[in-house]
């Protein structure tokens, strides 16, 4: 029975679909000319796709307090993993300031072997960006480094690259620490152990495949050694700074019993960064002050080597605001797209081309790529897919982790290999090594892809939904 028209529902048009796309196009131009080629912040550009699609609705017949509820209602559904995004900050700085992190970075450097050249290079640019939760921070300093072994060793740049990438970017994706998986299930409305843990039937194959890639090629580079400068400085000054302990493990080791015990995220990592913090005072004589500012700012390293000053500076509360404020006001674009039913149109048309599980995966795969390519962001590659595509998740039953877990791997990880990207121009200004060269050898980052589709198709590894909320641990 439809439903009685009364002088204020009257007053709202239904949107068609080409009123509908508007918003879509108009943010694709904004972000596409707009951050790729001017690099404006997408912040702005975001706000500005909201305005023009509060225009339409305001053409439409909606309310100012429609469009609003609608951002606050999208807002609200996201803060479970908001908040997570501010704990992760905290933990980073006192997790630097105790020196769990650096003590892992340095036995991590102690690994290398000459003769094993590109295995070690992505074991260890994964361990490294696993435990800081950055593979910018990892290719800008660790990266450096292996690039100056490779050329010594003479291994081809592009391989030496590649190894180097597909390490960092698989460390940074699995890590509880990084924002890009952060951010995967704010915007997918997942849980974040869940989300990781989920990843792994992906991520470790694609990994594995790479390192024995590696192992077979590096066999044939031969087994020179090679004394590397900047190894040795990066070992000597973490040495000299920080007091290793095993009991620096204790923090790791209640994340990991968090995770495997479906623990609450929070909690555990507030736990977590009071335990590091306790450390801190114990083992490296940090004073109350210093592990404050660690967890609000940063850890500030001052260890007169601005290559591991670089490598350690990270972490704290105000190290997230930028990530959420790109949600903020992507959640204001979305949630003004669905009180105003322009975002219903879109989905309608979408969930005719996905009738079935596998065009549901190749069609998230497809707007991640798309959308990494146009915007050649992380952070808008992962954002736009899921506000479009979430409903549709819901609808056929399907986990919302599987949503975090494509749209992470086929847009977060993708990007690097983009040359226009920012991360391809930092790749290529930082190592000196351009995307195009090193793609092929960045075997990880694309495989991952591969088995996405594969398990599209399959069914394989696609979890049904089996509660309301999915921020909650279990889901």
């Amino acid at each position: 029975m439809d439903k009685p028209t009364t002088p204020e529902t009257a007053k709202k048009k239904a949107p068609s679909i080409g009123v509908a796309l508007i918003p879509v196009l108009a943010m694709a131009l904004l972000l596409g000319v707009g951050y790729g080629v001017y690099k404006i912040k997408p912040q702005v550009l975001l706000i500005t796709a909201a305005f023009i699609t509060g225009c339409l609705g305001l053409l439409l017949g909606f309310k100012w307090a429609d469009m609003l509820k609608g951002i606050v209602d999208s807002i609200h559904k996201a803060m479970p993993a908001i908040l997570i995004m501010l704990a992760v900050g905290v933990l980073i700085g006192s997790w630097m300031a105790c020196g769990t992190i650096p003590m892992i970075i340095s036995y991590g450097l102690k690994l290398i072997s000459p003769q094993y050249f590109l295995l070690t290079a992505c074991v260890v640019c994964s361990i490294t960006s696993i435990a800081t939760g950055t593979s910018w921070g990892t290719i800008g300093t660790l990266g450096v480094a292996f690039i100056g072994i490779a050329m010594g060793l003479g291994i081809p740049m592009g391989a030496a690259a590649g190894a180097i990438v597909a390490g960092a970017y698989f460390g940074d994706k699995m890590s509880p620490l990084s924002d890009i998986p952060n951010l995967a299930v704010v915007v997918a409305g997942s849980n974040l152990f869940d989300h990781i843990k989920h990843m792994m039937w992906s991520a470790v194959p694609a990994w594995l495949i790479g390192l024995a890639v590696y192992f077979v090629v590096g066999l044939g580079y031969g087994a020179k050694t090679v004394e590397n400068e900047t190894m040795t400085i990066i070992l000597e000054t973490l040495r000299a700074n920080f007091r290793f302990s095993v009991w620096l493990l204790l923090p790791m080791v209640i994340i990991f019993y968090a995770a495997i015990a479906k623990k609450p995220t929070i909690p555990a990592m507030l736990v977590s960064s009071f335990v590091a913090a306790a450390l801190a005072l114990i083992f490296q004589k940090a004073s109350v002050q210093e592990l404050a500012t660690s967890m609000n700012s940063g850890y500030p390293a001052h260890t007169g080597v601005e290559l591991v000053d670089r490598l350690l500076s990270r972490g704290g509360l105000m190290s997230m605001m930028e990530t959420q404020l790109i949600a903020f006001t992507a959640f204001s674009f979305g949630g003004i797209m669905q009180a105003t039913g322009m975002l219903a149109v879109i989905l309608e048309r979408i969930v005719k081309l996905t009738e079935r599980v596998w065009s549901l995966v190749l069609t998230t795969i497809g707007a991640a790529i798309l959308a990494a390519g146009i915007t050649g962001s992380s952070y808008l590659s992962m954002i736009i897919p899921a506000d479009l595509l979430a409903p549709a998740y819901r609808k056929k039953g399907l986990a919302a982790k599987n949503l975090s877990r494509l749209i992470e791997e086929s847009g977060g990880i993708i990007v690097p290999l983009i040359p226009w990207s920012m991360a391809g121009v930092y790749i290529t200004g930082t190592i000196g090594v351009s995307p195009v060269a090193f793609l092929p050898w960045a075997i990880m980052n694309y495989l991952s892809v591969v088995i996405l589709a594969v398990f599209g198709f399959t069914g394989f590894t696609m979890a049904k939904r089996v509660r309301e909320d999915e921020t909650q641990a279990g889901s």
